[in-house]
């Protein structure tokens, strides 16, 4: 796995994410706050970034969001003192859903049902930069947008993605850094525990979690992607699963073309402590 300093990595996504906000002449961004591990180590980084004021969230419960990653949402969001805004999408993707059975006959199942919620939460967001100004920031990570796993002109919507350079067990790394950070100043850690623990999952139907859906824990791919993308591995090496895992790599490559611009990560270099 690749070695990164993660304190420095942590300052430099800060100070990319503002330099690209700025540049493009905004002041204020949008979050879509899912109760996840992504977007709340983004919003953590864009309030140090741009200051808790400049940062706002907005909740889209769907069908299948969970009462408690609502509530971290909400913690979340009050442990940074940014703004939060709540706007279903349930009675949306409904009414589509009844529009699509009477127009086509069949039932709104599967994986375009569940591409259809993510689309429509980017509806929310783009509407509401359009309407209040605000930049989206994108809240994917390296490990899904390698895998194709997130949802064209839904997932991979936003002007920029703070974290779209770490793989999901360097996300991960850094949520506790953040915390760990805020405890030893005597603050409270904005990310919320559980947060931390819980199976990532974007919610989509029911019982879904990430690594199901990917077919291999994130600790296993990003150990895999790292060896095939940062330490030149062949793949004549891999074994018959993690060739399995390496052509689906290879096939979403379309996808990866699509994803917004994100911060660069410096490694450290062979003989560097990390």
């Amino acid at each position: 796995m690749r070695q990164i300093d993660i304190s420095a990595v942590r300052t430099s996504l800060c100070q990319q994410t503002a330099d690209f906000v700025r540049g493009a002449g905004f002041t204020d961004v949008l979050i879509g706050l899912s109760g996840g591990l992504d977007s709340s180590v983004v919003a953590a980084l864009a309030s140090e970034a741009l200051g808790p004021g400049h940062v706002h969230g907005v909740r889209m419960p769907g069908p299948f969001s969970s009462a408690s990653s609502l509530r971290d949402a909400s913690d979340l969001a009050e442990n940074l003192g940014i703004s939060m805004d709540t706007c279903p999408i349930t009675d949306a993707f409904t009414a589509f859903e009844r529009t699509w059975e009477g127009a086509f006959g069949a039932p709104f199942l599967g994986l375009a049902a569940e591409n259809t919620q993510a689309r429509l939460r980017m509806c929310v967001l783009m509407a509401l930069s359009n309407e209040r100004g605000w930049m989206v920031l994108n809240t994917g990570n390296l490990s899904e947008a390698a895998m194709g796993y997130s949802t064209l002109y839904g997932d991979t919507a936003g002007a920029f993605a703070p974290i779209g350079g770490l793989y999901k067990t360097e996300v991960r790394a850094l949520a506790q850094l953040i915390n760990g950070c805020a405890a030893a100043a005597g603050r409270t850690p904005p990310i919320p525990e559980n947060v931390l623990v819980k199976p990532p999952s974007a919610e989509l139907s029911a019982g879904q979690t990430d690594e199901d859906a990917l077919g291999i824990p994130y600790a296993d791919l990003d150990r895999l992607l790292s060896r095939m993308l940062d330490e030149g591995g062949r793949a004549e090496d891999l074994t018959p699963k993690e060739a399995r895992i390496w052509r689906r790599y290879q096939a979403n490559g379309f996808k990866r073309a699509l994803e917004p611009p994100f911060a660069q990560v410096e490694t450290v270099r062979q003989g560097e402590s990390a």
